[in-house]
């Protein structure tokens, strides 16, 4: 079996794995990161969204041996010291969930969003979400939470943590 090295949330893990494991499994089952949720097992609803190294991806689309020697944040992992990573602040502060179940890729995602585009308009954070579903909200508190978020790690981007 083959031997990954994988530094999850800031802790590195070495273990064997089935070629075949999908990182999501790995991540839930093995580490017990399970903020990350299993959702289609497909790539279509965004559920499962974490950061390797740095760049959103849909864990359920990345086998565990493909993030060998990679870093992995999951949304456990966001905040320092137990701290709410502002984004997590801002879904809550902006009420953007209803069931949660999307709440921890949708935040992974619009961290990403954040990296490339400090300061998204409506539009883009919309357009940059559309490979994460929701089927409670109606997206516009996930919107303005997004734009909170940004507004408060412009202010403060030593405070922000994203991998």
């Amino acid at each position: 079996m083959p031997r990954v090295r994988i530094k999850v949330d800031g802790v590195t893990y070495e273990d064997e794995v089935e070629p075949r494991l999908l990182l999501v499994h790995y991540l839930r089952e093995r580490l017990g990161k399970v903020g990350t949720p299993v959702g289609c097992d497909t790539t279509n609803c965004g559920a499962c969204t974490v950061l390797l190294d740095g760049l959103s991806v849909k864990s359920c689309s990345v086998l565990a041996v493909q993030a060998d020697g990679r870093e992995i944040t999951t949304v456990e992992g966001l905040g320092p010291g137990g701290e709410l990573h502002p984004m997590q602040r801002a879904f809550h502060t902006e009420h953007a969930l209803q069931c949660g179940f999307c709440t921890p890729g949708m935040i992974m995602a619009s961290i990403d969003l954040l990296r490339e585009n400090a300061d998204p308009s409506e539009a883009e954070i919309r357009e940059g979400l559309e490979g994460n579903l929701c089927r409670c909200t109606g997206y516009q508190n996930i919107v303005r939470a997004v734009r909170r978020a940004a507004e408060e790690m412009r202010q403060a981007p030593e405070r922000e943590v994203t991998s």
